[in-house]
């Protein structure tokens, strides 16, 4: 399985923001639905070997995680609005410590970096990182931020953790996700 942890710095935490707005009111949510469609759209068909993790961090009652799993997640469309309608219907859910699931496949809980940390050994996507491609055993769980950098508080967190690089020029984070997803499919992973 191939999991992908997106930090989501100003992604508001309640399904009250419009999706005309995504971008500005919802905390730059338009990255992050540009994230979920790097990880599961194909030409045809969906991933179903992925898990798309969303920490969002923002107002009003952060942290949240959104997860959506490729083998279980259904009416996910390729385009930003319908994503978003998604993750307002996971935002709106009550929820607690543990996953809830709001649609097919996508889940949503109150816990922040330090638990997921705890329950995967993830690698972190950094320019400053080994290039995947000179990576002899290359990982299959990633963190990476949305268009901010890491914090201070995430970066000691982070800083025993493997760093891997998509390659010599800084990418968006939907885009490294995309060419990290390709490097795997040509490894067979």
């Amino acid at each position: 399985m191939k999991r992908f942890l997106v930090i989501g710095h100003n992604a508001v935490t309640a399904g009250n923001f419009s999706l005309n707005d995504m971008p500005g009111g919802a905390g730059r949510m338009d990255i992050l639905c540009s994230c979920i469609n790097s990880c599961f759209f194909l030409s045809h068909s969906l991933r179903d070997d992925v898990e798309c993790y969303l920490l969002l961090l923002g107002e009003p009652m952060p942290p949240k995680t959104i997860l959506i799993k490729g083998d279980e997640v259904r009416y996910l469309n390729p385009d930003e609005r319908s994503t978003g309608s998604l993750l307002k219907k996971a935002l709106d859910l009550p929820c607690g410590e543990k996953f809830r699931e709001s649609t097919k496949g996508i889940y949503v809980k109150r816990r922040g970096l330090k638990c997921l940390l705890k329950d995967y050994e993830f690698s972190v996507l950094d320019e400053n990182g080994s290039d995947i491609r000179e990576t002899e055993n290359a990982p299959c769980s990633y963190i990476l931020s949305d268009n901010h950098n890491f914090t201070g508080e995430e970066e000691d967190m982070l800083k025993d953790l493997p760093r891997v690089s998509a390659g010599p020029k800084v990418l968006h984070a939907d885009h490294t996700i995309t060419v990290i997803l390709n490097e795997l499919d040509r490894r067979g992973l």
